[in-house]
C-alpha cells in the first residue's frame, strides 16, 4: 500500500479508494479535503468541466477518495483543480 501526500492510503488492488473526476461545491478553494456531500463525481474531466459553475461555487477537480475520517465522515482529497 502506497501513501499519497497527506497520508491517504492508496491501494492499487482495491477500488474502494480511487482517483476520480468531480465538481466540488465550496466557497473557497484553499482546502485540501472535502466531505462527500460537497463532491459530485463525474465520468471524465470534460464532464466535470461542463458541470462546473464558478458563480455557484462549483469547481472542477481531480480527487482521491472516499476515505473515512476519524470522525466517521467520508472525505475526498484534492489532487488537482482543473481550471
Amino acid at each position: 500500500m502506497v501513501l499519497m501526500r497527506g497520508g491517504v492510503p492508496m491501494d492499487p488492488e482495491s477500488d474502494v479508494v480511487a482517483e476520480a473526476w468531480a465538481v466540488i461545491t465550496a466557497p473557497r478553494r484553499n482546502r485540501k479535503r472535502f466531505p462527500q456531500n460537497c463532491v459530485e463525481l463525474h465520468d471524465s474531466a470534460d464532464a466535470a468541466l461542463a458541470a462546473a459553475d464558478a458563480n455557484r461555487n462549483r469547481h472542477p477537480a481531480r480527487v482521491y477518495g472516499p476515505s473515512r475520517s476519524s470522525e466517521g465522515l467520508k472525505l475526498y482529497y484534492l489532487v488537482q483543480w482543473l481550471d
